[in-house]
C-alpha cells in the first residue's frame, strides 16, 4: 500500500478526514492544529513533509470542474444548474462557489504546512535517528509543493499573498502581492529544491530534480507572458472583448527553454511510444513520460480518492444519466482526425461494454455489446479516465450508476500533474515566440509523429494551439491556455455559436422536443436542452472578469480579508 498522509488545513486549522463519494463536497470541518516540535526521527521528517502533499488529494477533481469547465471545451451537469459544477460551465462562478473556495484554501493548507516543514528543517540537527539527508529532502519537498501552489494560485487568481512563515501576520495573510513578486518566489522556491532533491525518483509522486526543472519551465513560459495584472483586469473585467494580443519577455522565454532542456537532457524522461499507455492503472510509476503525479490510494484511505476517474464516466452505459463532467460538444470529435492516435483516448462515441459479452468466450472487441454515445440519447464521452481492458482498448466495464469504483477506473490512481509532452510543448511555444518557428517545429513533431500525424516544416501560431488541445484533451490545460493567450472570450464566442447543440433545434420547448420524440424511450430529449442553455449560457455570460477566478472565504465561510477580483 502506498503511504497514507494526513490532511493539514488553511494557516491555523486541520480538517479531519472524510470518505466523499462525490466530486463536489463541502463536509470539511476545522479543529485548531497542535504546536511545532522539532523532529527527533526520520520518519517525523519525512512524514512533515507529507503532511504538504495531503491537501491536493482533494482538489485532483476539483481541478477539472474548475479549469475545465469555464471554457468553451466541458460542460457540467454535477446536480442541478444552481450546484457547483454546473455554475461554473454555465460562467456563473462567484466567491462562495465550492470549487474556486476548495482550491484556494488547501493549495494555502498546503502551504501553510511546507513552511511549518522549512522551519522544522532549519531548526533539526542531525542526530543517530534524524541524518542530514533526511532534512534535506523534507525541505526540498516542501519548497517544492509550495512553489507549485503559489504557481496556481498566481494563475487562477492572480496578485496573491505570500505567506512564508507560520507566524505570518496578519497584513502577511492578507495583502496581495505583485505577479511578479509571486513569480519571483516560485522560482526561488523551485531552484532551491533542486538542491535537495534526488535526480530521479521512480515513485513519480515523490518529487525530483526532474519534476521542479520540468514545473520551472512551466512557470516561466506562464511569466513569460507577462500575466495581467488586476488594473488590467478591472479594464475588461465587463466587456467581451480579450485583453490586448500578449506581450512575450524574452528573457522568460529562453529560461523555460532552459529547464525544459535540463528535463530532456536529463535522459530520465521519454514519449510514450504508444500515446494510450500515459493513463490508467498500469501506467502509474511505470510511464517513461510522468514527471511529477499527484498520489492517491482512494476513498478509504485518502483523504480523498481521484474523482477524476469517477465524474467523467459517472454512469458508465447508463446513456439516460447525465454525466457529472463532460464534452460540451459532438463537434469536438472533428478536431481529431481519425488517423489520430490520440483520439479514442481523448473522446469517443463509443465503446463495447465488459460486462455484456455477446458470446461465451469473446476473443475480440466486437464480441461486446457495443454502445454509441451519440444523440438522440447522449452525447461523446471523456476517455482518459475510463478504466479498460487490457487486452481490448475498446472495451471497459460498466462502472454503474452512483458506484464509485466499481467496474470504472479506480479512484487510487495517481492524477498527472506534469509529463514529458508538457516539456515539449513548453519549449515548442517558448521557441515560436522567440520567432524560431522552424525550430518549434522539429519540437512539435515529435508529438505529431507520435500521434501518426504529418509533420510541419514550420510552425504557425493556430498549429501550436491546436497541438496543445489535441495533445492535452481535458488534462487541465484549456483555461491556463486561453488566458495566458489572451483568447478566453474571443475562442467561447468563435467556437461554441458554431456547436451542434447550439442550434435552436435543441431548445427545451413543448414543439422541439416533439420534433425530437421525446416521448419515445430512445430519446433523453431533456439532456440535449441542458447543453443547449449551458452553450448559450457561456456565450451570454462570458466576460473579462473570468480572466480570473473569484477570492473566496475560508473553508469555515469566514471572511479571509482579502480584496476580491475584479467584477464579483
Amino acid at each position: 500500500m502506498k503511504q497514507i498522509f494526513k490532511s493539514i488545513a488553511f494557516i491555523a486549522i486541520t480538517i479531519s478526514s472524510v470518505v466523499l463519494s462525490s466530486c463536489d463536497s463541502t463536509k470539511d470541518s476545522p479543529t485548531v492544529i497542535a504546536a511545532n516540535s522539532v523532529w527527533k526521527t526520520d520518519q517525523q521528517a519525512l512524514a512533515a513533509a507529507g503532511a504538504a502533499y495531503s491537501p491536493w488529494q482533494r482538489l485532483s477533481s476539483s481541478f477539472s470542474f474548475l479549469i475545465e469547465s469555464q471554457t468553451d471545451a466541458t460542460v457540467s451537469f454535477e446536480g442541478a444548474d444552481d450546484q457547483n459544477g454546473p455554475l461554473v460551465s454555465l460562467f456563473l462562478t462567484d466567491a462562495n462557489n465550492w470549487y474556486p473556495t476548495k482550491i484556494f484554501n488547501y493549495l494555502y493548507v498546503s502551504i501553510g504546512e511546507s513552511n511549518r516543514t522549512i522551519e522544522e528543517a532549519d531548526s533539526s540537527t542531525v542526530t543517530t535517528n534524524l541524518s542530514k539527508s533526511s532534512i534535506s529532502l523534507a525541505r526540498g519537498r516542501a519548497k517544492f509543493i509550495r512553489g507549485l501552489s503559489y504557481l496556481y494560485l498566481t494563475q487562477l487568481y492572480g496578485e496573491v499573498p505570500l505567506i512564508l512563515s507560520t507566524k505570518a501576520t496578519t497584513a502577511q495573510q492578507t495583502t496581495r502581492r505583485s505577479i511578479d513578486d509571486v513569480y519571483t518566489q516560485i522560482v526561488k522556491d523551485l531552484t532551491e529544491s533542486i538542491a535537495d532533491l534526488p535526480g530521479y525518483d521512480q515513485i513519480r509522486s515523490n518529487p525530483s530534480q526532474g519534476s521542479a526543472n520540468a514545473i520551472l519551465a512551466r512557470a516561466y513560459l506562464s511569466w513569460a507572458s507577462n500575466p495581467l495584472s488586476q488594473s488590467q483586469v478591472a479594464a475588461i473585467a465587463s466587456g467581451k472583448t480579450d485583453p490586448s494580443a500578449t506581450t512575450w519577455d524574452q528573457t522568460r522565454l529562453q529560461n523555460a527553454v532552459t529547464y525544459a532542456d535540463k528535463v530532456i537532457n536529463s535522459g530520465n524522461y521519454a514519449l510514450q511510444s504508444n500515446y494510450e499507455d500515459n493513463f490508467g492503472v498500469g501506467a502509474e510509476d511505470k510511464a517513461a513520460e510522468h514527471i511529477f503525479t499527484i498520489h492517491h490510494d482512494g476513498d478509504a484511505y485518502d483523504v480523498q480518492g481521484n474523482h477524476q476517474t469517477h465524474c467523467t464516466f459517472t454512469f458508465g452505459f447508463d446513456l439516460t444519466q447525465d454525466n457529472h463532467i463532460g464534452p460540451a460538444d459532438v463537434t469536438l470529435l472533428n478536431n481529431f482526425s481519425n488517423t489520430d492516435t490520440r483520439k479514442r483516448f481523448s473522446i469517443l462515441d463509443h465503446l463495447y461494454d465488459q460486462d455484456k459479452p455477446l458470446v461465451a468466450s469473446p476473443t475480440k472487441a466486437s464480441d461486446y455489446t457495443e454502445f454509441f454515445f451519440v444523440f438522440p440519447v447522449t452525447s461523446p464521452r471523456i476517455g482518459k479516465f475510463i478504466h479498460r481492458s487490457t487486452v481490448y482498448p475498446e472495451v471497459a466495464p460498466d462502472q454503474g450508476a452512483g458506484d464509485e469504483g466499481g467496474g470504472g477506473q479506480p479512484n487510487d490512481i495517481n492524477r498527472i500533474e506534469i509529463r514529458y509532452a508538457e516539456v515539449l510543448l513548453i519549449k515548442a511555444e517558448a521557441l515560436f515566440y522567440q520567432s524560431k518557428p522552424t525550430d518549434a517545429a522539429t519540437v512539435i513533431n515529435l508529438l505529431r509523429t507520435r500521434a501518426n500525424q504529418s509533420t510541419f516544416t514550420t510552425l504557425t501560431q493556430d498549429q501550436l494551439e491546436k497541438e496543445w488541445n489535441l495533445e492535452f484533451f481535458f488534462e487541465q490545460k484549456r483555461w491556463t491556455n486561453l488566458t495566458r493567450w489572451h483568447k478566453l472570450i474571443s475562442t467561447v464566442l468563435t467556437n461554441v455559436p458554431t456547436y451542434e447543440y447550439y442550434k435552436e433545434d435543441y431548445k427545451s420547448t413543448d414543439a422541439e422536443a416533439a420534433k425530437f420524440g421525446a416521448a419515445t424511450a430512445s430519446t433523453n430529449y431533456p439532456f440535449f436542452a441542458k447543453i443547449y442553455k449551458h452553450l448559450h449560457a457561456k456565450t451570454t455570460n462570458v466576460s473579462g472578469k473570468f480572466y480570473r477566478f473569484p477570492i473566496p472565504k475560508g473553508l469555515s465561510g469566514n471572511d479571509l480579508g482579502i480584496t476580491q477580483n475584479p467584477g464579483y
